[in-house]
């Protein structure tokens, strides 16, 4: 790295409670390879209640999903820019499902931090998301009702800026496609561009052709907005 440089950043993550993904491993992945030979610093990270500091870790997403969680990633992020090394105008966050939802409210509760996001399968309200899971951490919506506002993507929405590309499976039975689609309406309604890409008949996640074509997506979108340079020849799947 060059020290009188700054670079961009895409933060990876899931974010859900005791589910971390920082490990004290190694492995090689040759796409993070030709990434970090472009100049993208990659990071994962793990916020306070992701499990490695035990049940105390995730009583704090109790009652409250969203805000500790989101409270550490721009943190984190904060760290890498006053250090130098990344450039705050290329901010961003991915994930899927959990870290769909993290990656929508990173737009919109912590847009002042992150400016780009690739969203897929995001609960954007957890009044949306089975009870089973919801309300084993926040109580019902009658129990809490402010928590579940303030975890609500859709209650930030006023606050979103920056570049979202949002996805999401037509047939997806884990979180309903009515996430992305209230999503949708609210920033059509505030009068904001943004991405969207429907795959038709896909659940929470899929494969063969639309999986290389959700591949394609992400790469285009990392060389359009972090990169700023056309996808190198033979690259897309």
């Amino acid at each position: 790295m060059d020290p009188n440089k700054k670079y961009p950043m895409l933060v990876d993550i899931y974010g859900g409670p005791n589910a971390g993904n920082t490990w004290d491993s190694w492995s090689w992945n040759p796409i993070r390879e030709i990434y970090s030979q472009e100049g993208l610093i990659h990071v994962k990270f793990d916020h306070r209640a992701s499990g490695h500091f035990g049940k105390a870790g995730v009583n704090y997403m109790h009652r409250n999903l969203g805000f500790w969680e989101m409270q550490d990633y721009m943190h984190m992020a904060k760290w890498f820019i006053q250090n130098g090394q990344a450039d705050p105008t290329k901010i961003a966050i991915t994930g899927f499902s959990y870290g769909g939802y993290m990656s929508t409210y990173a737009l919109t509760y912590g847009s002042s931090v992150f400016t780009h996001a690739m969203a897929g399968g995001s609960v954007v309200d957890w009044k949306l998301y089975d009870s089973h899971y919801t309300e084993k951490f926040m109580d019902t919506p009658a129990e809490n009702p402010e928590g579940y506002k303030s975890g609500s993507v859709l209650t930030h929405i006023d606050k979103f800026n920056g570049v979202l590309q949002l996805v999401h499976g037509t047939m997806d039975d884990n979180v309903h496609m009515q996430n992305s689609i209230q999503l949708v309406s609210a920033l059509q309604d505030k009068g904001k561009d943004f991405e969207f890409m429907l795959y038709p008949g896909g659940r929470h996640g899929w494969g063969g052709a639309k999986g290389n074509h959700f591949n394609n997506l992400k790469t285009k979108f990392i060389y359009k907005h972090l990169l700023g340079k056309e996808v190198p020849k033979g690259m897309l799947r």
